[in-house]
């Protein structure tokens, strides 16, 4: 079953790379995503099975290269569960769009562009799910801003490239603080793998383990559009395209709140900052519904609700007792699945 956790990335790699090569048949490029996608989902609920009943995660050194040197992938039981539920949404999501005609945006964009955009962005949000060391979650986070850039400027008007910047520029200020705190982190600890830093965190001083815990923590909560750091997404998403905007929508702040799970569950139990994130989620649910209500456009009153769910999954990790992170997780699925349907219901509307 170990084989099975390295082409939950490969086989969506390829599928882009085979598309790509197919650019000017659309029929092969459909067949080739639809079938990616479907065989991902399939090894996904075979993975969650087997982590589920066998009650031990699975380990994959890529190349088998040692720790910390080597690439480590990681199944466990919410990561499983997770690409179970992305790869069905990311499945359905593919299937509205080549039945509604929507999947290139408007009627001039080349069809080429969309499939191996959407297969790399899918790629990406797997591989966030089972990355095993900071390095390797921060290039998903790369892969995902590159594949998210193109299919959100879909169609090359103004109003996409406009926002496509902000949107960049924001993502590339998440990124630098990512990488910043990766580095800081494997010149203290040497290593980048989280179960080896989580075991070495205990030696630095406290006032070092707060500064590390900080810099994830912003860096995350950029990608989960987490108050103050969300005035990107009401702007962002509303130009894309229906089914672009379903995706990021459903998916794309959920591996900020993934992150933010993995860091404040495994890495820093013994650092407490808890009490800033209570605050940071409390302001992201009532900004959030308030932004709605003053909002006119189907679009902009979901992707503000967006926001203000993000601060109830925020605020049950804050919490940090075992009930309450099980009600965050539980919320994540949910909303996965009813925002991405809402954003495409409001794009047939």
């Amino acid at each position: 079953m170990i084989a099975l956790v390295p082409l939950l990335v490969t086989l969506p790699l390829l599928g882009a790379a085979i598309a790509l090569i197919a650019g000017k048949h659309r029929r092969v490029q459909v067949g080739v995503s639809v079938v990616t996608l479907t065989v991902v989902c399939a090894i996904a609920a075979v993975l969650l099975v087997v982590v589920d009943i066998g009650g031990n995660p699975l380990a994959v050194s890529v190349g088998g290269w040692p720790i910390p040197f080597g690439i480590v992938l990681y199944v466990d039981r919410l990561s499983a569960l997770l690409i179970v539920v992305s790869s069905i949404v990311l499945l359905a999501v593919l299937l509205f769009s080549v039945g509604q005609g929507a999947a290139d945006g408007d009627d001039d964009t080349p069809v080429s562009i969309f499939h191996p955009s959407y297969l790399i962005l899918a790629a990406g949000i797997f591989n966030a799910f089972i990355a095993g060391d900071l390095f390797n979650l921060y290039v998903s986070f790369e892969i995902l801003l590159v594949a998210s850039y193109v299919l959100i400027t879909l169609g090359s008007t103004e109003s996409r490239i406009r926002t496509g910047v902000v949107y960049i520029v924001v993502s590339l200020v998440s990124s630098i603080l990512f990488l910043a705190a990766i580095a800081m982190i494997y010149g203290a600890l040497g290593t980048v793998n989280m179960v080896q830093i989580a075991e070495r965190m205990g030696e630095l001083p406290q006032e070092t383990q707060t500064v590390l815990h900080l810099l994830l923590l912003l860096a995350f909560a950029i990608k989960a559009a987490v108050f103050p750091l969300s005035f990107w997404l009401p702007d962002s998403y509303p130009t894309a395209p229906a089914p672009v905007t379903a995706v990021f929508a459903g998916l794309l702040t959920k591996v900020g709140v993934y992150a933010m799970i993995r860091t404040e569950s495994q890495l820093f139990l013994d650092n407490d900052l808890n009490l800033l994130l209570l605050i940071a989620a409390l302001a992201t649910m009532i900004v959030g519904i308030l932004g709605a209500l003053a909002q006119a456009e189907l679009k902009r009153i979901l992707s503000f609700t967006l926001v203000s769910h993000i601060g109830y999954m925020v605020f049950g990790l804050a919490i940090a007792t075992p009930l309450s992170i099980g009600a965050t997780i539980y919320y994540m699925v949910h909303h996965i699945v009813v925002q991405t349907t809402l954003f495409l219901a409001v794009g047939l509307v």
